[in-house]
């Protein structure tokens, strides 16, 4: 039988202990133990597992040692204390059970082991230890980065979303920070864009990138919908970094034992944590607040018509249509024009969620009537070649509305004279500070007067504060008709050559929403309008009139509306 020899284990648990070479001052400590026993070592026999965790037994190292102890090539293994070999108790007794019956004596550099069973009761209790002692460092770790999200520090995350270079403690002069990677920042604010603006599909975004040869973080030129649907949900990129908003929980293993190759890994669920205990963390924003919503509304609509999608193209308007009176839906319906003859016909109908009892317990909730499809749709249709014939005329009721709720023609002089009064108050205020300070007036005339002067400057600051929003809605809107006339050039000329498919992505690409209230339709288009201060609809000279929905009796005179009424703000 050939000589057996002598074998030692190292372990640290985390990459960081892994760089600090923890591990190495552990090999040179048993590397003396031996040397006193008067003891030698192979090489080949040094295992060691660094960024391993305890709490698993199968680690490369570890399984490398159990099967050379299995063979009976090792006759004594040095390992630094019980907590390296493993931290869970049951996994210390099986791998002292598997040593001894191959016949390979443990040594604890820090703990003695003999053959008595106070011996024995001694290291049960130290792995009870370790393993409670883990439990602690977990839930001391949770609590400093919680704690550390809760004072807005970085450190409290071990990673950073694409876009933003992780900077340890260690490295970032005293904190650690995200810092922003210019190139892989373009390529977010690009994704952000094609959503949120271009209304592209992520497929397609996935293609784009994929054709440019741009790489993941990881190195592959495969991107993913999945991934890129996490980046869009993701608000880091507007500047807040959200700590604890998932957790997760022991979960039931999908197979008994880990593929070859593979370390076992403990199986888990994550758990969405409710928006309250969420933590919100500072962080350098990427993109504008505006195009994150635009995106994540986007995201929305892809989701409703992709649902949509499966049931077939047969709905022009699917996803689009609203019921003003209870704020459900509109879904499709058909009906036969006689029952014994299905030949003679099949009417269509957009139909109320909420006028269908059999959702509500047997109760409907809405009365609003059911209206025919194809003269819904035929007029959405006329409204939104209408709008690309003449996109000024959203721009003119604009106008007209805004002369109206604003009468001042000249924004800029009052803008500078509002200006001018706030620095007046300013002045005022402060003369009445000073005046105070030496005594000159007394508290009781001090107080309301001073009130009285912060309330007026809170007044003409908010004025101020409307006037500048409202210059930039003006130079917003400018831009905006702008775009709208460039597409509408470009796709005017085709409108009558569309098909079935080309009318309804042109519709979504104009229309926000359909909204129905009984006797009146109105068309939301998606130009970015403020909201308007009164709530009657914007009209054109041309479009004013109402929808007439038709009774059961007057089905076969329907036709192309008599009259229509169209929205060109956004709620």
């Amino acid at each position: 039988m050939p000589d057996r020899r002598i074998a030692l284990y190292a372990r640290v648990s985390t990459e960081h202990q892994a760089r600090d070479h923890t591990i190495a001052s552990q090999v040179a400590a048993l590397h003396e133990r031996i040397a006193a026993d008067q003891q030698s070592l192979v090489p080949d026999d040094a295992y060691g597992d660094e960024g391993y965790s305890g709490s698993v037994l199968v680690r490369p190292g570890l399984e490398r040692l159990r099967d050379a102890v299995a063979t009976g090539e090792i006759e004594r293994v040095y390992v630094l204390a019980p907590d390296r070999l493993a931290r869970r108790y049951a996994h210390q007794v099986l791998l002292m059970e598997e040593f001894r019956r191959a016949g390979a004596e443990v040594i604890f550099l820090n703990h003695a082991i003999g053959g008595t069973a106070e011996d024995d009761l001694l290291l049960q209790i130290q792995g009870v230890i370790a393993e409670y002692e883990r439990s602690k460092i977990l839930e001391r770790s949770r609590r400093g980065r919680r704690h550390a999200a809760q004072s807005g520090l970085v450190s409290a995350f071990t990673t950073s979303p694409y876009g933003y270079r992780y900077v340890p403690k260690a490295l970032g002069g005293g904190g650690a920070r995200f810092e922003v990677v210019p190139e892989e920042a373009r390529v977010v604010r690009l994704i952000f864009g094609w959503i949120g603006l271009e209304r592209v599909s992520l497929r397609e975004v996935c293609r784009r990138w994929q054709q440019a040869g741009i790489m993941t973080r990881r190195g592959s030129p495969h991107w993913y919908a999945s991934t890129l649907c996490g980046m869009l949900a993701n608000p880091a990129y507007v500047g807040r970094a959200i700590y604890g908003h998932v957790r997760y929980v022991s979960g039931s293993p999908k197979r008994l034992r880990p593929l070859r190759g593979r370390h076992y890994r403990q199986p888990s669920v994550r758990v969405k944590v409710p928006r309250e205990d969420w933590i919100e963390v500072p962080v350098p924003a990427l993109v504008d607040p505006a195009l994150f919503e635009a995106a994540q509304t986007q995201l929305q609509e892809n989701r409703q018509r992709k649902r949509a999608s499966w049931a077939g193209p047969r709905w022009l308007l699917q996803g689009l249509t609203v019921c003003r009176r209870c704020g459900y839906a509109y879904y499709g319906k058909t009906a036969t024009q006689s029952k014994r003859d299905p030949a003679k016909g099949v009417y269509r109908y957009y139909r109320c969620i909420g006028t269908d009892g059999s959702r509500f317990d047997g109760h409907a909730v809405c009365d609003n009537p059911q209206i025919r499809g194809d003269a819904l749709e035929q007029a959405v249709w006329d409204r939104v070649c209408a709008l690309l014939e003449n996109p000024g005329r959203v721009a003119g009721e604009y106008h007209r509305r805004l002369a109206q709720t604003q009468p001042h023609a000249n924004r800029s002089e009052d803008g500078l004279q509002l200006e001018r009064q706030i620095a007046r108050l300013e002045r005022g205020i402060g003369r009445l500070i000073d005046s105070y300070a030496e005594g000159v007036i007394e508290p009781d005339e001090f107080q309301p007067r001073i009130t009285g002067l912060k309330a007026r400057r809170a007044r003409l600051e908010e004025q101020r504060r409307a006037a500048v929003e409202q210059a930039d809605a003006e130079r917003e809107l400018t831009l905006m008709i702008g775009r709208v006339e460039e597409f509408a050039a470009r796709v005017r000329d085709g409108l009558d050559d569309l098909d079935w498919a080309g009318k309804q992505a042109l519709i979504r690409t104009v229309v926000r929403r359909v909204e129905i209230d009984r006797n009146h339709v109105e068309v939301v288009v998606r130009v970015p309008l403020p909201a308007p201060e009164t709530s009657e609809p914007l009209e054109t000279p041309s479009d004013k009139g109402t929808w007439h929905h038709c009774t059961d009796d007057q089905h076969r005179h329907c036709g192309t509306p008599r009259s229509y009424e169209s929205d060109g703000g956004l709620p």
